[in-house]
């Protein structure tokens, strides 16, 4: 199980999903006006007081949900065709956050007129787990035909 690169990738994708929480992934700023969107939510604080305040905690639920479906993969070594399942439901659960972040930016964008905000490092790591995943998936189906190759032998 461990010796296996995929396990690596899944390991890592659990681990960026769950840095992810803990990001900010958009901030606008005009002034003294500060707009940031995090896991837990879309915040508007004009002079140090706050203005504006939007739950968006499905960022983190789906985020929470993905690493742990990850590490739960890694277990179902032996079940292959599991884990190509687990990784497409993966891989939905992370568009689901590009997505969520994706409409709160833009909400957020509302706050402050005249100005766009900017992406941070937070919105970047999903990108990073989905392409993790893929790599990860691709091993496993590589390990998969290997298999069904070897069984076809005997």
């Amino acid at each position: 199980m461990w010796q296996r690169v995929q396990t690596l990738f899944l390991l890592l994708l659990g681990a960026l999903m769950i840095i992810t929480v803990f990001m900010e992934f958009w901030q606008e700023q005009r002034g003294n006006e500060i707009a940031t969107l995090d896991a837990f939510r879309l915040e508007h604080v004009r002079q140090g007081s706050e203005v504006n305040s939007k739950p968006v905690f499905y960022i983190a639920g789906l985020s929470i949900i993905a690493a742990l479906i990850a590490f739960f993969s890694i277990s179902k070594f032996k079940n292959r065709l599991l884990q190509i399942k687990l990784g497409a439901l993966n891989s939905l659960l992370m568009a689901g956050v590009l997505g969520l972040i994706i409409l709160f930016s833009g909400q957020g964008d509302e706050y402050i007129e005249g100005q766009q905000g900017r992406y941070l490092t937070g919105t970047y790591l999903p990108m990073a787990a989905m392409i993790c995943n893929l790599i990860a998936n691709r091993f496993i189906r590589r390990d998969e035909n290997l298999v069904r190759s070897a069984d076809r032998l005997r």
